[in-house]
């Protein structure tokens, strides 16, 4: 019998590690060849490793969330045969491609609290100023200085037998009550405390969007600029097109024309489609229009990039982000499908909301918000009229964008949103 090691595969042109997010072994599991033994990711596309042998899996170098290096050693499997040296791997994880000191955390010194009982029923009357099992408890008279320590010290007024006038609970009587030893206020019955605590360790996409978040916000100082847009008339539109649209052709959503308008807007706003390298201080304007999508997806945020936007009428642009969607949603998106975009479009939908504040996908400059549409009453001159109103909430990079530069480019966006027709006329 022989030893079989398999190290971390080249996943990607000039990639030189990846995270471990799952593994589909464990060491004493038989496998056999292509069998897929792991998967890693990278820039959010996730990749199967699979066995070139058959045999036993003997030792598993790396946890999941680690990040491997390339050609660090990841599995070493039992063969029949000669196989490779044992020697060629040391029994301890794959060696991870940026080490941090461990940081060593005190807990707090424990805090002694007073006894408490298990269960309190009181009917019987008072004996030494504390209620007895049987006793009727009605609302505690005390002033709101001594309400509000004993909200602070948990204990139920109730339970406390009052020595000032007409019964009245002194900060006294709380002390003493305090010193024997305070009972925490009844809960309902039916509710209990709850003090467990789930520990979930951030791995795979989730890390991902963690440190994509974290980039974003400590990098780019955001400004958001919001605006009202009245949808009446691209409503309109939209059913009449979904209404008369061919078999082939796909369900028509507000998307389609956002991203049709955004290509309008850029070609007059140019400075919004870029990419600013703040290391060496040079913005990328680019001409092409590669608007990223934010999708949710079971394990969590994704940005499919539909390309060429500028080149994609409403029917293109409706088919592409389909498909786009359904393989994000999937995992069946490729790294190119997720990379490369020059602005973002966030929409939540249904849940939308009234206002929200779009973190800019770093390193781009400009991320457009889409909020809940819904119909208000809008005054016209004369009367209110029911309108299809709905909010944009836009972020730029203030060290790229001005504000008043976010503000024309809003407000043209909204000038076609508000006027449809304008989407669809030659430049």
């Amino acid at each position: 019998m022989g030893e079989f090691v398999i190290k971390m595969p080249d996943v990607g042109e000039g990639v030189a590690e990846a995270e471990l997010v799952e593994w589909h072994v464990k060491p004493g599991d038989p496998v056999r060849e292509d069998m897929v033994l792991a998967a890693v990711m990278t820039d959010k596309a996730t990749v199967e490793i699979p066995s070139p042998v058959t045999g036993t899996v003997l030792w598993l170098g790396a946890e999941v969330g680690d990040t491997v290096a390339v050609k660090a050693p990841l599995v070493r499997i039992e063969i029949a045969g000669e196989g490779e040296p044992a020697a060629a791997v040391e029994e301890k994880p794959a060696p991870k491609a940026e080490e941090k000191p461990a940081v060593k955390i005190e807990a707090p010194a424990p805090v002694t609290k007073p006894a408490q009982p298990a269960k309190v029923e009181v009917k019987a009357p008072a004996v030494n100023g504390v209620h007895q099992p049987g006793e009727r408890l009605e609302k505690a008279l005390a002033s709101p200085a001594v309400r509000l320590r004993a909200r602070e010290s948990g204990v139920d007024l109730r339970q406390v037998a009052g020595t000032g006038p007409a019964g009245r609970i002194t900060h006294d009587d709380l002390d003493q009550f305090i010193a024997r030893g305070a009972q925490p206020a009844l809960a309902p019955a039916g509710l209990q405390r709850k003090t467990a605590v789930d520990e979930i360790k951030v791995t795979g996409l989730r890390r991902r969007i963690a440190e994509k978040m974290s980039l974003s916000t400590s990098r780019i100082p955001h400004i958001t600029y919001v605006e009202e847009v009245d949808m009446t008339a691209l409503e309109d539109l939209r059913a009449t097109m979904n209404r008369d649209r061919k078999p082939d052709q796909p369900k028509l959503t507000i998307l389609p024309y956002l991203m049709r308008a955004l290509v309008r807007t850029i070609a007059e706003q140019p400075a919004v489609n870029a990419i600013f390298d703040d290391g060496p201080g040079i913005i990328h304007r680019h001409h092409a229009v590669h608007i990223g999508i934010a999708t949710q997806t079971p394990a969590g945020l994704t940005v499919p990039v539909v390309r060429h936007a500028e080149a994609r009428g409403i029917w293109d642009c409706a088919n592409e982000l389909n498909r786009l969607a359904d393989a994000a949603r999937t995992g069946t998106a490729t790294r190119d499908e997720l990379t490369g975009s020059t602005i973002t479009i966030s929409s939540l939908g249904a849940l939308g909301g009234i206002v929200s504040t779009p973190v800019i996908n770093h390193p781009e400059v400009a991320i457009v918000g889409v909020n809940k549409l819904a119909v208000r009453p809008v005054w016209d001159g004369t009367q209110f009229v029911p309108r299809k109103i709905m909010n944009l909430s836009s972020s730029f990079d203030h060290r790229v964008i001005d504000g008043w530069d976010a503000a024309v480019f809003v407000q043209r966006l909204k000038t076609l949103l508000e006027t449809p027709a304008l989407i669809f006329v030659e430049a």
